[in-house]
Formats: C-alpha cells, structure tokens, sequence
C-alpha cells in the first residue's frame, strides 16, 4: 500500500512541484497559469493510472470533473460572475464604496475603513474586487492625513477577507460548502461563531489605532438604488433561499435598475454578464481539472493513503479537524488561491471528516477559514500583491498590520481546540 498509495497520489504532488518550483524559477507566482499547471499533472495522472486500460482511465478523469457536485459548482460560478459583473458595470461597486465612506464617522477613519471592506466584501464576494475599490481610497487618506500607507492599505486588505470567508457568492464559501456536501446558509451560520469575534475585536483595536484620523472631506453622494442588489442578495442568502435563486434575483435587479438608470441598454447588460461569465472560465477549467485528476487519485487509492498517513495520531475529532486545517494551509501556500487550494483538497477533507464524524458544516468552514488565513498573509497572494501595487508599497510591509487575517487563523485553531461552536463539534 505504501508504494502504490504514493504512487496514486503523485499528481497531487507532481502538481504541488511544477507550480510552485516554476513559479519560484520565474520569480512570479502568476506567470505560470495554474490552468498549465493543472493540465500537466492531469496528463500525468491519467499516464500513471496503470492498472485501467487508456479509455476508461479518461472515463474515470470525465466523471470525476463533470461530478453532480461540481457541475453544481460550475453553474453556482457562472451566476456568480454574471451577477458580480453586471453589478459592477451598473456602479453598484462605486455605490457601496461612497455609502460605507458617507457613513464614516470623523475620529473612527481605521475602523470605518475596516468595517467599510468587510461590508463590501461581504456584499461583493470577492476580497480582489474589495481591494480594487478601496485600496486607491486608503492610499488617497493616508497621503491627505499623512497616515502609514502599508498600514491604511493592510486595512482594506486584512477586512476584505472577511466577506471572502463568509459572502454567499464568495468562490471560497461555494467551493467549501460543495465539497463538503453542507448548505451555504448552514456553514455561514457556523462561520460567524468563528469570524465575527475577531472582526469585532480587530475592530476595536482600529478605532483606537486611527482616533485622530479625519475623514476625508469630499466623498460622491451615494445612489443608494444602486447598493440595492447587493443588500437583497445578502438578505435572501441569509434567509436561507437557494444560492442559484439568490443570484438569479440579483442579476435580475442589476439588469432592470442599470436599464431604468441608463447605466446600460438591454445589450449593454448582456455583455456585462457575458464578460462576467467569460471571468470565470480559469476557475471553472482549473475546477473541472481538479476534479477529474482527485477522481483518478482516489481510484488508485491515493486517497486512502493520504487519510492514514495525516490521520495516523488522529484520535477523534479535533484531530480530523487539525489535518483538515493542515492540508488546506500547505495547499494554500503551494497554490498561493484559496479557492484553488479548497477545491484541490475539499474531498480529502471530506473524507477524513466522514471519518472520525465531523459535522461537514463545521469542516466547510475550517477550510475556508484556514485557507483565507494563509491568502492573506502570503505576500505572493494576489490580494496583497493587488493592495500593495495600487497602494505603491512594498507588498512586504503590508503583512505586519494585516490583524485581521492573523486573528481569524488564531480563531479557527481555537475552535478546533476548544471545539467550539459546541453544538456544531
């Protein structure tokens, strides 16, 4: 088994490698395609699938990639990227930005700048698009007031994790909860008992830290029909409807509230959840490709190996919980995506957790948790690349002030620990 169960799980490794040590040669973790990548060590799995004739291990690789789980997936990503598109086209972005700014008290600029990520983030789905709208604002502040740059700017980065981690239409959150077979509205249920205390503590520390920064003072006036979408799409969500219901209302109304406004015509809406949709082809592929290499994995009894190999001390759950977190931090660090590196090891997670009986809500949320940790505190991670180039900053001095990352790290260890919350451990 030992032998053989390496074997069977090489391409996970084989693609852990070229990625990471190509990227390393080129000195750049986005120059390499993760979609290359991904196909290389496919290639690769279905050379070493031995004992199947070639068709059926192709037949193997086709059903693990076009699975009922990730197809639900892959339709959940394509609504989501025609829905974050549209919005964005209409200026629901820039909408949202002036409201949470229109509702910075003076004094409070930190903790309004962290708050205002979080509720963006929360609302968007995406700590890319958080950083992108906010980020040029904290470098704007922090050079009117003359705060720290890398400071203001790990603000926005650090709080635009928090949505990441707990939006319903975040890639995280839908890759977590499909791989672990669990309701969106379920694992944010069980998130929050582990997210939102930081926040709120992180959130008192900034309004200590920036009591003496002033607001600025010119700020758009906000068209509050334009946040609309986002804030019916995170009521609907929390309501417990379903994800691709959610979503659908909300293409709905950025189409009719863009027309009534002229922001676009009819044709003009189209193409904005055309470019969406043609968005999400990377994670949509890497997705597919993912699944189909783990499906041959599996049937080579790679993972078996991997489970007793990780769950060798395991005596129950809180162990089962640690390797989970383990797995998804090193996947993290090597793919430097959390969402890629969720879905890369969401059914080994999922395996060990039916193991030793971990509630899959609670597995869910470990993953994503753990793996939005170490997103952002990698300075090779496209948020804090994004931050600090926007920003002008060294991507480095960013990391010492990112609280919020470092704190929700601390927090999902110490629910594994303390098992908390108790009714899901």
């Amino acid at each position: 088994m030992g032998r053989k169960g390496f074997v069977a799980l090489s391409p996970l490794l084989v693609f852990v490698g070229l990625y990471l040590a190509t990227s390393v040669v080129a000195g750049d973790f986005y120059k390499v395609p993760i979609t290359v990548a991904f196909m290389l060590s496919s290639m690769y799995a279905v050379a070493v699938s031995g004992k199947f004739p070639l068709r059926q291990r192709i037949d193997i690789f086709s059903r693990g990639a076009g699975s009922g789980n990730m197809m639900l997936m892959l339709w959940i990503f394509v609504l989501a990227g025609a829905f974050a598109n549209s919005a964005k086209a209409m200026g629901s972005i820039d909408a949202t930005v002036n409201a949470a700014l229109h509702l910075l008290p003076d004094g409070m600029l930190l903790a309004g700048l962290f708050l205002a990520a979080c509720f963006i983030s929360l609302s968007i789905g995406t700590s890319v698009g958080t950083i992108v709208a906010l980020a040029p604002i904290a470098a704007g502040i922090a050079d009117t007031t003359g705060a720290s740059v890398p400071m203001l700017t790990a603000v926005v980065v650090g709080g635009s994790f928090f949505g990441d981690n707990l939006s319903f239409i975040s890639d995280t959150t839908i890759a977590a909860t499909s791989t672990q077979g669990c309701k969106l509205s379920d694992k944010f249920k069980v998130n929050s008992f582990i997210t939102i205390p930081p926040a709120v503590a992180i959130l008192a520390v900034y309004a200590v830290m920036g009591s003496g920064i002033e607001s600025p003072p010119a700020i758009p006036a906000v068209e509050y029909a334009k946040v609309a979408p986002y804030v019916v799409v995170l009521a609907t969500a929390v309501l417990g409807m379903n994800v691709m219901a959610v979503l659908t209302l909300g293409i709905a109304m950025t189409g009719a509230i863009g027309i009534a406004d002229g922001s676009f015509d009819v044709y003009g809406w189209f193409k904005a959840m055309g470019d969406g949709i043609a968005g999400m082809g990377e994670l949509i592929v890497i997705t597919m490709l993912a699944g189909g290499m783990l499906e041959l994995i599996k049937e080579n009894g790679g993972m078996d190996y991997i489970i007793s190999k990780m769950t060798r001390h395991v005596k129950g759950k809180r162990g089962a919980e640690l390797s989970i977190a383990a797995l998804v931090g090193m996947a993290n660090v090597c793919t430097a995506n959390n969402t890629v590196a969720i879905i890369t090891v969401g059914g080994i997670a999922k395996r060990i957790g039916d193991r030793y009986g971990v509630d899959s809500r609670k597995s869910a949320s470990v993953l994503d948790t753990v793996s939005c940790c170490v997103q952002g505190l990698i300075p090779y991670g496209a948020q804090v690349l994004m931050g600090a180039g926007l920003a002008a900053v060294n991507p480095v001095s960013i990391l010492p002030y990112l609280y919020y990352p470092m704190a929700i790290g601390v927090a999902a260890i110490a629910s594994i620990l303390a098992r908390y919350p108790r009714r899901y451990s």
